[in-house]
């Protein structure tokens, strides 16, 4: 019977394959680097220039020879190094060798090595301090009279070659590192964390470096860290008290460098009055039980309240007595000052959304009492109107459609339909101020376009410091003449069908109504005969998102095409809409059919 793998482990092949993949790949590339560094060194000795001469110079064979880079390198290795040039030979002054018996790390003295035009080209150990080892762990009389770059390529491909050309040439001394050095060594890269430094001294170089071991590196690893982390780590000595605090404690704590480290009985005074029970506790965990604490608090700062979050840990001799406190500690404020703002921010966003769902409820209420016959026919002097209205589909496109339909008392018909620009309570209410504007206005028997310049003015002049606009179809249907006088506030124009023939009417229309104070509007004059049919519309019903209106006009005639003349506006109404119902928008839509008896 086969065990089955923890699915963690099935889970894992993948990644581990990929682990693998990558590590063999990074180790071609690193053997790739290893050669061509080698060899780059190499070529300068033999060829006497300069290292980056060598490698434009093999880099140029793999181009011309069409061969990669490596196999070019592979081929021009082996061979003897050229010796050191008598020329570059020098006596080492018995101060330097008295000087190389000081340092505690591995230092030499080197002597450069130039080219006919005097140029620094290689150096060679002339001398090297007892013990003096490379970072490969090879001694000084492996180094000792040897070239530097082909013994120690990698200082080459680490630039510490050319700073020491810069110190020879200019006499400025150089202090690098830690940094990440990497050695070149039997086709193999060997990394180490080294601090190397040089003088100019006498005809060469005085240099010394030292390799950092595993703890100096986690050491400085975690110095590291605790900056990026912007981390702090203090210690309270209670029996001796004296105190040691990182560098990023004294940012936290908003300490000046001159004040020292905070001593531990001044800390609880720094804490503010509504935290300080908090750091009580946080202190009692610590002094009276003996255990680990965690506590988030605030505290005075000298640029104002900080957040401040700290993990202490008791420190016991053997015999259990409490000798001394070690924190480590974090600023939060930028975290919670995002949290706070994200919290404002959803509480905006929650009460907003209930005003608007109260603004929704109350214009749908509005819309409902001013428009409480949505559907149905009504039969007016000469005419029957067949009339339907549906909101948006959501809550929130809730709009501003309207209409009007009544007998004025000079026995003329008044046919009105319109769009308040926008959607919720703003729409509804200047819906709602549009249509009973015009129904009063209209008991005046002036004519549409006189109807629509004052219904502008009440608009314009009702508004205040917004701007409301709307647009509206307005017209009079005489039964007598049987003449449709209207005007177009930029509305879409009327349909007619007429013998089962549906073209939109011939408009020059006028501005929409509450952008400006004064307008005029032309009143079209249509003459209608028996059975004609008038669609009276707003935009929800021809405009869709992503489409030019001009198909939207084009679906609605192809839509009313065919109606009969005595075919019910009701029965039209159904039969156009349900051919335009799939492609309902977001918008109102209110539409009425006007049939002439």
């Amino acid at each position: 019977m086969s065990a089955v793998p923890p699915d963690g482990l099935t889970a894992s092949r993948p990644a581990q394959e990929l682990i693998r993949r990558q590590l063999d790949r990074l180790r071609g590339d690193m053997r790739r680097d290893a050669v061509i560094s080698a060899t780059v060194c190499e070529l300068a000795a033999r060829m006497g220039i300069r290292p980056v001469d060598a490698s434009e110079y093999l880099a140029g064979l793999s181009r011309e020879s069409g061969v990669d880079v490596l196999e070019v390198a592979l081929s021009m290795r082996g061979g003897e190094p050229p010796s050191i040039p008598e020329e570059a030979r020098t006596r080492v002054p018995e101060w330097i060798n008295v000087a190389l018996q000081v340092p505690h790390v591995s230092a030499c003295y080197l002597v450069p090595i130039n080219d006919r035009a005097g140029r620094v080209i290689d150096f060679y150990y002339a001398a090297m301090s007892p013990g003096a080892t490379d970072v490969t762990g090879r001694s000084a009389d492996r180094l000792t009279g040897h070239r530097l770059i082909v013994r120690n390529p990698g200082v080459v491909r680490s630039s510490l070659y050319d700073e020491y050309v810069r110190v020879m040439e200019t006499g400025e001394s150089m202090h690098r590192g830690p940094f990440e050095y990497v050695e070149v060594l039997g086709d193999r890269l060997w990394p180490a964390s080294i601090t190397a430094r040089a003088v100019r001294a006498a005809d060469g170089l005085l240099t010394s470096w030292r390799a950092h071991d595993d703890e100096e590196r986690l050491v400085a690893g975690w110095e590291r860290a605790q900056r990026i982390a912007e981390l702090g780590w203090g210690e309270w000595n209670l029996a001796t008290g004296k105190v040691r605090w990182t560098r990023q404690m004294y940012e936290i704590f908003g300490r000046e460098d001159g004040e020292g480290p905070m001593p531990i009985d001044v800390f609880p005074g720094k804490i503010v009055p509504e935290d300080q029970a908090v750091v009580d506790e946080g202190v009692r965990t610590l002094l009276e039980y003996r255990e680990a604490a965690e506590t988030e608090f605030r505290a005075m700062h000298r640029h104002g309240v900080r957040h401040i979050r700290m993990v202490s840990e008791p420190v016991l001799d053997s015999a259990g007595v409490l000798i001394a406190i070690r924190v480590l500690a974090i600023d939060i404020t930028a975290s919670r000052r995002r949290e706070r703002a994200l919290a404002a921010a959803h509480s905006r966003a929650v009460q907003a959304r209930r005003q608007a769902a109260e603004e929704q409820r109350v214009a749908a209420r509005l819309q409902d009492t001013l428009l409480p016959l949505r559907r149905g026919a009504l039969d007016l002097p000469g005419l029957r109107v067949g009339l339907r209205y549906y909101p948006g589909e959501e809550v929130d496109r809730l709009g501003g459609d309207w209409y009007k339909a009544r007998t004025l008392p000079d026995g003329r018909v008044l046919l009105a339909v319109g769009d308040a620009m926008g959607h919720g309570l703003t729409a509804a209410s200047l819906m709602a101020q549009m249509r009973s504007g015009l129904a009063g206005l209209a008991y005046t028997g002036a004519p549409a376009d006189r109807l629509g310049t004052w219904l502008n003015e009440l608009i314009y002049h009702g508004a205040g410091a917004i701007t409301v606009t709307g647009t509206a179809i307005i017209g009079h249907f005489d039964p007598e003449t049987g003449e449709l006088a209207w005007i177009c506030a930029g509305h879409p124009a009327p349909v007619l069908l007429r013998d089962g023939t549906a073209t939109l009417l011939q408009v020059r229309p006028g501005p929409i109504m509450g952008a400006m104070e004064s307008p005029s509007y032309t009143l079209e004059t249509t003459p209608l005969r028996r059975g004609d049919l008038v669609l009276l519309y707003t935009d929800g019903v021809v405009e869709r998102r992503g489409r030019d209106i001009e198909e939207g006009f084009e679906a609605l005639l192809a839509a009313a095409h065919g109606a009969a003349a005595e075919e019910d506006p009701e029965r039209v109404l159904d039969r156009v809409l349900g051919e335009l119902r799939d492609e309902r928008g977001e918008d109102d839509i209110c539409i009425l059919a006007v049939r002439v008896l």
